[in-house]
Order: structure tokens, then sequence, then C-alpha cells
């Protein structure tokens, strides 16, 4: 029996979507919002850090050496290495994995441009885990996890809960709220 999702109440703590005519709603604990803004918090954290620790070193990062030696079982390897071999390519790497990471975490920490940054996050988290790319154990290892939790603060909205997100979309300009003035907004505040 088909389900018409128009029919269903909305409430709080409920989502909701419809995905290839299959629709799933669930309806999350009130405390949801306190473990959304727990793992926006410890991601914003972990990826500050790591940049600043990366940006501050009294040697420069270089990712060269990463590069070339990723392991051969790779799905990637070929592209890694080549990477690691183009003096271009490093020296962009060796600019975007420290800024990238601190800019992330800044971004987390303060829930502003929260899913753009949760999706650069995930990014970075892509290539580390075809980089470290070991399965003895299976297909899941913590690069894979930590991409997972990126995703998730990014559909969760993770920005609004005590982030500027929930100012940034508020703020009106011309009698419209930012994200009523431009809809496109949504997809990176939130």
């Amino acid at each position: 029996m088909a389900t018409d999702a128009s029919n269903f109440r909305t409430e709080a703590n409920v989502f909701e979507t419809d995905l290839a005519g299959i629709t799933v709603r669930a309806k999350a604990h009130s405390l949801s919002a306190w473990f959304v803004l727990a793992l926006r918090l410890m991601m914003g954290y972990a990826f500050l850090h790591s940049g600043w620790s990366k940006l501050t070193a009294p040697e420069p990062f270089d990712a060269a050496g990463y590069l070339t030696n990723v392991t051969a079982a790779s799905p990637l390897a070929g592209l890694f290495h080549w990477m690691g071999q183009t003096p271009w390519f490093v020296e962009f790497v060796n600019l975007a994995v420290p800024w990238g990471e601190f800019l992330v975490g800044l971004g987390l920490l303060v829930g502003a441009l929260t899913r753009l940054a949760a999706f650069f996050g995930a990014f970075m988290m892509l290539l580390f885990y075809f980089g470290n790319w070991e399965v003895q154990h299976g297909l899941v290892n913590g690069d894979f996890a930590y991409m997972l939790v990126f995703l998730a603060v990014a559909a969760f909205g993770a920005g609004r809960i005590l982030g500027l997100d929930a100012l940034i979309e508020t703020y009106e300009t011309g009698g419209e709220t930012l994200v009523e003035r431009y809809p496109r907004l949504r997809y990176v505040l939130g």
C-alpha cells in the first residue's frame, strides 16, 4: 500500500525524505541536537588543531612523501603517485591541506557555512581513505567513519545548533531573509 507523503503530520524532531519513490520517516530523540552539536564541535576541533599544527610547524608541510608512498593496494595508487610526482600539484596540496583543515575546523567550530565546511571535510576524508587504504578488516576504517560524520553534520544542519548559520540564515536584506533571497545558500549554510 503506497502512502501519500502529504498525509504525514509535521512534528518537532521528525525527519522525512523521499528517494526513488520510497519515503523514510523517523522521529529523533530530543537529545539528538546535543549529539549533532558534539559531532560538529569534535570534528571542528580535530580539523582546526590539525590544520593549525601544520601551519605553525617549524618545518613547512610537505605532502610529496605521503602522496608518492601510498600503498600499492589502493585503487587510486597511480593517481596519488602522479600527484606526488607533479611539482605544481604538490605545491597546491601543500597549501590546500593545512589551510583546508584549518578553515573546515573553524567553520565547524563557529557553525558558519557548516554544510560547505562539512562537504570539504568529507572530501578530504575520502581522499585520506584512499590514500591510507587498508581493508584487511573490511572497507570501513576510521577515515571512512569520519567522512560519514562530516556528512551527518551537513545533513542535520548542525550549524543551526548554537552556530552562526542560524543567524546568517535569518539576516534580512531588502525585506527578505538571505535564504529567501538566495535559496542556494541553503546548500552551504545549516
